[in-house]
């Protein structure tokens, strides 16, 4: 196959915060690499995923939803999507079926229409969740938006990331809008994600389960130390993992820990499992809880934190 026949580029998965944005992440690139929650504003990074064909590599950039922002910490995430949609090839404009239309999808549309430029694919996510009629008139009423925004829109796909409906045509469908050009990563590689990363991101993920009120917002993970255990035969590693889990108030750390340790955990042993699955190892960890006060609206604290 020539350069000219294959197809290679960037697209970037934008919309409300639980738009299903990561899921269909994951469900394109065949694994787990984005962390994913019922919590809304669960993603603070850019997470790409590359997916490598005989014919294509797509490279998905999955990004932080697009929100009113409360905090120093959401003005960044913000700039942070509207920074990235700039520099793809094609954005992938995500709305649940299951909801209506809303005051954040109209101004994130007015936003695409107003930057237009490059193609702008509507998917309508979570089809599994609603009823053939009610993803119909979710298209009907996206299409509806577009029109009133002028936004230009290439393509309207309804997808499902947990049956897997549709999201082949999708993924043909994005390619087909891929300019010519070479392979941007190896064949091998899923993800440019750096591993500490991801397995802070895991961590963070299992802190997020069953926490109430605006604690999930306050947390954020950090690794301090990441290695093979040196003592070690070969035929057996470990890894050894020391993490900080940072909330906001002295209030909140107490809900991390739980009573007699009981919630931190497990916190622990549900990262662990998925550590070991992402590493493909034996995984020692240990979880200190830290409080590092209202980081999300310090500069500084931010800084430290990696925002």
């Amino acid at each position: 196959m020539t350069v000219e026949e294959f197809r290679s580029g960037f697209v970037c998965l934008v919309g409300r915060p639980n738009a299903g944005k990561s899921t269909l992440t994951n469900r394109i690139i065949g694994r787990k690499i984005a962390i994913t929650s019922d919590r809304p504003q669960t993603t603070r990074r850019t997470v790409r995923g590359v997916l490598t064909r005989s014919d294509a590599q797509l490279i998905v950039v999955d990004t932080p939803g697009l929100h009113k922002p409360r905090t120093l910490l959401g003005e960044r995430l913000n700039d942070l999507v509207r920074a990235t949609w700039t520099e793809v090839d094609v954005i992938g404009f995500c709305l649940a079926a299951d909801e209506p239309t809303g005051p954040g999808d109209r101004k994130l549309a007015a936003e695409l229409a107003e930057i237009q430029r490059g193609p702008v694919v509507a998917i309508i996510t979570k089809t599994d969740a609603a009823s053939p009629d009610a993803v119909a008139a979710r298209l009907a009423s996206v299409q509806q938006l577009a029109s009133n925004v002028g936004l230009k829109v290439a393509e309207y796909v309804p997808v499902s990331a947990v049956d897997g409906a549709n999201v082949d045509v999708l993924v043909d469908l994005l390619i087909s809008q891929m300019p010519p050009g070479p392979q941007l990563f190896p064949a091998t590689e899923d993800t440019d994600e750096p591993e500490e990363s991801m397995c802070a991101e895991l961590i963070r993920e299992a802190a997020l389960e069953d926490v109430v009120e605006e604690l999930p917002h306050s947390i954020a993970v950090t690794i301090d130390e990441m290695a093979l255990r040196e003592d070690r035969p070969a035929d057996k590693p470990l890894m050894d993992i020391h993490a900080t889990i940072h909330v906001e108030r002295d209030s909140q750390k107490p809900i991390i820990i739980g009573k007699g340790g009981s919630r931190l955990k497990k916190i622990g042993s549900q990262a662990r499992k998925n550590i070991e699955l992402l590493l493909g190892t034996p995984v020692y960890l240990n979880i200190h809880v830290r409080v590092a006060k209202e980081w999300q609206r310090d500069p500084k604290q931010l800084r430290k934190l990696g925002f």
